[in-house]
C-alpha cells in the first residue's frame, strides 16, 4: 500500500533576529496608538478593541526608519519562504506591498479571514504577554469535507482541522494569502502588539 501526502500548505516560522529592533518597535506602535487620531478613530467606529494602523496609515517605512529596518529583514525571510513554497518569480522579487501596526487589548480579536491581493502575509510579534493567544490557522479544505469525520485525539499536526501557532516577542509567521487565518482572543492582562504585512 502507498500513501502519498498531496497538496503541502507552507507555514514559516523564525526569529526576527535583532531583538533590539523588536524594543524600538514596541516604542514606535504605542506611539502610533497614542498619535494616529484616524486609526484610533477606525478603530472605535469598527469595533476594534485596541488600536490598528490598517485604515489610516500607508506609508509606515517611509514615515519612521525602526519600520524601514523591519521591512529590509522581512524581505530576507519573505524570500526564504518564497524558495521554500518553489514560487517561479522569474528572477523577480516579492515586494511590500502594505504594512500596518495592532495593539490588541485584553478580550480583542479578529475573526477569520484571508489577504486578497496578496501572495504571501504574515504578522511580527512585538509584545505577547502570557495568554496573548496564538495565530489559529484553518485547513483551506475545510468548506468541501462535508461528511468527512472529525479526527482522533492522537492525529498529528497535518490531520488537524485547526492549527494554533504560539508567538513570542521577535516571531515571524508567513503563509500564502488565501490562508484563512484568525486572532484568537487577547486572553492575557496586557496588550498584544504586532505587525502585520502583505507582500506581491
Amino acid at each position: 500500500m502507498t500513501v502519498r501526502t498531496l497538496f503541502a500548505t507552507r507555514f514559516y516560522e523564525d526569529d526576527l533576529g535583532d531583538a533590539g529592533l523588536i524594543e524600538e518597535l514596541e516604542e514606535a506602535c504605542l506611539d502610533l496608538a497614542r498619535e494616529d487620531r484616524a486609526g484610533v478613530a477606525w478603530s472605535k467606529a469598527h469595533g476594534y478593541r485596541g488600536y490598528t494602523s490598517y485604515a489610516s496609515l500607508n506609508d509606515l517605512p517611509a514615515r519612521d526608519p525602526r519600520f524601514a529596518d523591519l521591512v529590509k529583514l522581512l524581505n530576507k525571510h519573505v524570500a526564504r519562504f518564497a524558495e521554500a513554497c518553489a514560487f517561479d518569480l522569474g528572477g523577480r522579487k516579492l515586494k511590500l506591498d502594505s504594512l500596518w501596526v495592532n495593539v490588541l487589548k485584553p478580550g480583542g480579536t479578529h475573526s477569520g479571514h484571508i489577504h486578497p491581493h496578496s501572495a504571501v502575509s504574515g504578522t511580527i510579534y512585538i509584545a505577547t504577554p502570557a495568554g496573548a493567544g496564538a495565530l489559529k490557522l484553518e485547513d483551506p479544505r475545510l468548506p468541501m469535507m462535508m461528511a468527512a469525520p472529525t479526527r482522533r485525539p492522537d492525529a498529528g499536526e497535518d490531520h488537524a482541522t485547526f492549527v494554533y501557532a504560539e508567538p513570542k516577542p521577535g516571531s515571524v509567521f508567513l503563509w500564502e494569502s488565501w490562508l484563512r487565518h484568525e486572532v484568537v482572543p487577547n486572553a492575557a492582562k496586557g496588550e498584544r502588539i504586532s505587525i502585520s504585512f502583505n507582500y506581491r
